[in-house]
């Protein structure tokens, strides 16, 4: 009898072990941030605050401020994992502790495990903080910044540090830069200031550049002996001078600038931005919310889809979806989820239907509307009545704009909604993009670029530079960035009014829409 026990034992463990484990999935909801996490509740708030915390820290540093976002508009952070499981999400890379992806209407972010550690944060929530720095600086204000600037500030904001009393530390030295400062090879400030010198030196793999823009930007920013010079540079640069020669004329002697960096890296009295809890909010109060069974065991599948999926990885995903829909076909979230699925697999009927399921049970649920005008735009392409197929696949937007009245992608798929049939988009359609470009969702490149395309077509050559420039400046780089300048070069003779045929550009050059600090 024992023997047949032990058998019956081992056959219950192997079997309990076979099956998945059970998440214990939360989402997290602030006024900047959506957080879906596998973790305790309660370092899951303290993350959430800690977030908030760090956003009201950079609008205090920087006397800025911008407007609340719409729920659908906020950013929304998924906790992954380990390093295994953030390497398995990049393809196998070893090098990005996280990354981040901005889109109107649905920002992710996506990090390690939440590690709400004292003093110096864990790499992957220093990345997450860099990448979140660009994007509150570029919400806040449409002004181009060099690469140098762009990234020296990212890694400043990125430096902080989180007390358990609520007071937030801004502009620490970044520690995680020390070895690259030490070890990389040097970048003279001198090729901080001017691209295409630094691009002519580059000969090299691994080099200081990220590490020297923290330290030029810190420096600027606390030497009493130079208060005021980064803004003088800033005023040249927006006055269209040349990079290197605004650096001369606001630093003076870029040698000396350069000894006085070396100086200050050696030195010991580096100053910090020290916020107390009652300089900073964590905004309206958090909520939590802890996922059904359905859609937690969703998750996974939406953090794969949410990252970006190829047609076979599409095609592997439904079956995991379409498996889940199975199991808890009442549950809005998976329903929303799987209608997601069927249309990054190309079926458009399908991701209707899901849909649809999933506003029946729900019709708050945002997601669900995106996806079915999503599928119906791609249907609309191919009916024989288009005036009444893009009318049609309009509903679902209109329908969300009923919800989030400034989400942006209605008013960019309004405007879709006349260019993808040929017809001359009306002027409140005009107007619809360039409000979504400018203040709902500064943030997408290619949004940008589509509104700077747009106001180029209308001869506003002057407004469609200030869209297409912060794209072009863009540190990451990629297609978007590249299509910016040319762009940039076809109308930078142009006086406003005068026209300009777009027809014949290279198509541009697609590249992965990935952010990652340091990368």
């Amino acid at each position: 009898m024992m023997t047949a026990f032990i058998r019956i034992l081992a056959a219950t463990l192997a079997l309990l072990a076979s099956l998945p484990a059970r998440a214990e999935w939360y989402e997290a909801s602030s006024d900047h941030f959506v957080i879906y996490a596998d973790d305790k509740e309660a370092d899951i708030r303290k993350f959430a605050e800690n977030l908030e915390r760090y956003h009201s820290a950079m609008a205090f540093v920087l006397k800025s401020k911008i407007e609340k976002p719409s729920p659908s508009n906020r950013v929304t952070i998924y906790v992954v994992g380990g390093e295994r499981d953030m390497r398995a999400l990049t393809g196998g890379s070893r090098t990005i502790g996280g990354f981040y992806i901005p889109r109107a209407g649905g920002s992710r972010a996506f990090v390690q495990d939440i590690r709400n550690t004292k003093g110096y944060p864990h790499f992957s929530t220093i990345v997450l903080l860099h990448e979140y720095a660009h994007h509150f600086l570029i919400s806040s204000s449409s002004f181009a910044q060099p690469r140098w600037l762009s990234e020296g500030s990212a890694e400043f904001f990125a430096a902080a540090g989180f007390n358990s009393d609520g007071s937030l530390l801004i502009g620490r030295p970044a520690q995680h830069r020390g070895g690259e400062l030490v070890f990389a090879d040097p970048v003279h400030v001198r090729e901080l200031l001017d691209p295409a010198l630094y691009e002519k030196q580059r000969g090299k793999g691994y080099d200081a550049f990220y590490g020297k823009s923290w330290l030029l930007y810190h420096y600027l920013t606390f030497s009493d002996e130079r208060r005021g010079q980064l803004s003088k540079y800033l005023v040249s640069l927006y006055n269209g001078t040349p990079q290197l020669e605004a650096g001369e004329e606001a630093f003076g002697d870029l040698d000396v600038l350069e000894r006085e960096l070396a100086t200050y890296l050696r030195s010991r009295r580096m100053l910090t931005f020290v916020l107390t809890p009652n300089q900073l909010s964590t905004g309206n109060p958090i909520t939590l919310r802890k996922l059904p069974l359905g859609e937690a065991a969703i998750v996974p599948v939406m953090i794969r889809s949410q990252r970006g999926v190829n047609d076979e990885q599409a095609a592997e995903l439904l079956v995991e979806a379409r498996a889940i829909a199975a199991r808890y076909p009442e549950d809005a979230g998976v329903l929303a989820a799987l209608a997601e699925a069927e249309y990054d697999a190309g079926n458009d009927a399908e991701a209707i239907a899901a849909a649809d399921a999933a506003i029946a049970r729900d019709s708050s649920r945002t997601n669900a509307y995106v996806q079915k005008g999503y599928a119906l735009f791609r249907q609309a392409q191919e009916a024989e009545d288009k005036q009444a197929a893009y009318e049609a696949a309009m509903k679902p937007f209109k329908a969300l704009n009923a919800i989030e009245n400034d989400h942006p992608l209605p008013l960019i798929y309004h405007y879709r909604s006349f260019v993808e049939r040929g017809v001359e988009p009306s002027e409140n359609a005009r107007a619809a993009l360039e409000f979504a470009a400018s203040k709902l969702a500064p943030f997408d490149q290619g949004l940008k670029l589509n509104a700077g395309m747009m106001l180029i077509d209308e001869g506003k050559h002057s407004i469609a530079r200030d869209f297409l420039a912060p794209v072009a400046a863009n540190p990451h780089g990629g297609g978007a960035a590249e299509r910016a300048k040319l762009l940039m070069a076809l109308i930078a003779n142009k006086a406003d009014g005068e026209t300009v045929d777009l027809r014949n550009l290279p198509e541009p050059v697609e590249t992965p829409d990935v952010s990652a600090a340091g990368s």
